[in-house]
């Protein structure tokens, strides 16, 4: 039993302590002055006559620092991957796009000397067989000339 009543003292000295470290804390707290300043605002004097809201208030703004840091850290991150990824489509969609009018403007080269090719090779075959076939009418017309 005394064992128990030893214990119990020193448990009583110990929450003692701990309560003045507390006061002391808290009268710490409030000498600062802009915790002074907010206390003499309605507000803090509501908050001083309402310790249960006061209380709420502040584990509120402390348990909700931590998501609204991660969800503007969120925000931030991806609005940095948007305008990244934005400059990565932007510059493969030009390169697409000059692959791609490289490729149009070379098919329409090709496409031209070809038909090009084909008429030259259409009109000589032609005036060839036209010449052969009347061979007066390649005279008259030299001949024409002369006159």
């Amino acid at each position: 039993m005394e064992m128990d009543q030893g214990s119990s003292s020193k448990s009583v000295t110990v929450i003692q302590q701990l309560f003045e470290t507390g006061a002391t804390l808290l009268n710490r707290f409030y000498e600062d002055p802009k915790v002074t300043q907010l206390m003499k605002t309605k507000i803090g004097q509501y908050l001083s006559s309402h310790p249960f809201f006061a209380l709420t208030v502040m584990l509120f703004g402390a348990m909700s620092a931590i998501p609204v840091g991660i969800f503007l850290s969120f925000a931030l991150v991806t609005i940095i991957m948007t305008l990244v990824g934005f400059v990565f489509i932007e510059a493969f969609l030009l390169f697409v796009g000059g692959t791609t009018l490289l490729c149009v403007l070379s098919g329409i080269a090709l496409f031209s000397v070809m038909v090009s090719f084909i008429f030259n090779a259409l009109y000589f075959t032609i005036s060839n067989i036209v010449s052969r076939r009347n061979p007066n009418l390649t005279k008259q017309r030299c001949s024409g000339k002369g006159e």
